[in-house]
């Protein structure tokens, strides 16, 4: 018998079927709930069984304003559907698709925006059934199963080059000081009014605390000081089940002694002494091959697709806000009345 759930962040039955699926920090209810109140949205878990299988995706309702309706967004980051079952298995996977578009409509949820995992593949075709599909373009990750030789090789050489010189300038890297997070957080701020970042990325500071609350060690912090100690900048990154993910980097105003660079070798040396098997960087800006990506894409060979899933389970209520369904309205962002 196949049955679908909305489960709240405190439902055993959240954690139950992560502890049944490989998954990773973006599915934990404590990351989902803190996300949440971000958006003033609410945290669930989609969650589908069928005979001894699970499937789970992780979801924020929000409030549609005016309409006394509802949309679902992932929280930030990757955090796809996951199953105990692989993508080969494209039938489940699609009734499973199938079932939660259904149960979202029942619960009165017009549309569905969901970030899927670069490093935790989900089956196009199954996932097409109810919804679009759409390609962003590539992320870049690093194999920490690979020697320091290895990974030294894949990087370009102007990074290994910028590294030497920082090493050279007397640029050094600590972990997980946590006595300088607030310093790292003003660093951040700066940074975001330094490129223009919309209002979304500034987390306030209690959020940043609040984040290493909820999710504990699997929250480091590695930061770079020059040779008189003072903070250059940081990377704010995730260590869980394997995979690290870098969640968010500062750099304060130059001179920086190309510490940013620095910071990603040292990691990944950290992170594969931990017996990590990989660290993902993400992309570009919206999963854009920009500078961003191209950046990170001089660290390592390593790159995986990333994609968005979007659903829309009241299509009349959805061109009532947004106009007609058209491939533009799948594509572009979404939903477009927000």
């Amino acid at each position: 018998m196949a049955e679908g759930a909305l489960l709240e962040p405190g439902d055993t039955a959240w954690t139950e079927a992560l502890d049944r699926a490989r998954h990773d920090v973006y599915h934990l209810p404590s990351y989902v709930r803190l996300d949440a109140t971000l958006s003033g949205g609410t945290p669930v878990a989609f969650r589908y069984d069928e005979a001894d299988h699970v499937l789970l995706v992780p979801l924020i309702l929000r409030p549609v304003p005016g309409t006394g309706l509802l949309d679902a967004v992932s929280p930030y980051g990757y955090p796809g559907p996951v199953s105990d079952l692989g993508p080969a298995n494209t039938g489940f996977w699609a009734r499973a698709a199938r079932a939660m578009a259904e149960l979202l409509r029942a619960n009165d949820v017009i549309s569905a925006f969901v970030r899927l995992h670069p490093l935790l593949p989900a089956p196009r075709v199954s996932l097409e059934v109810t919804g679009t599909v759409v390609h962003h373009g590539q992320t870049v990750s690093i194999d920490l199963t690979h020697t320091p030789e290895q990974m030294w090789e894949q990087t370009h050489r102007s990074h290994r080059n910028q590294i030497n010189k920082a090493q050279r300038a007397g640029v050094t890297v600590v972990m997980d000081d946590w006595s300088r997070y607030d310093a790292w957080i003003d660093t951040y701020h700066a940074t975001m009014r330094r490129v223009g970042a919309t209002d979304f990325y500034f987390f306030g500071r209690e959020h940043f605390h609040e984040l290493r609350a909820a999710l504990g060690s699997r929250t480091h912090l590695a930061v770079a000081l020059d040779d008189s100690g003072g903070l250059l900048g940081g990377n704010l990154f995730f260590e869980y089940a394997g995979m690290m993910h870098t969640h968010l980097q500062s750099t304060r105003e130059a001179p920086i002694f190309h510490a940013d660079k620095l910071l990603y070798q040292h990691v990944r040396l950290w992170g594969r002494d931990r017996g990590n098997r990989v660290y993902h960087l993400g992309g570009g800006l919206g999963g854009s091959g920009d500078s961003l990506f191209r950046y990170k894409a001089a660290f390592s060979s390593g790159r995986q697709d990333f994609h968005t899933w979007r659903v829309i389970t009241e299509p009349v209520v959805f061109a009532r806000l947004a106009g007609p369904v058209t491939p533009a309205s799948l594509t572009g962002r979404f939903p477009p009345y927000r």
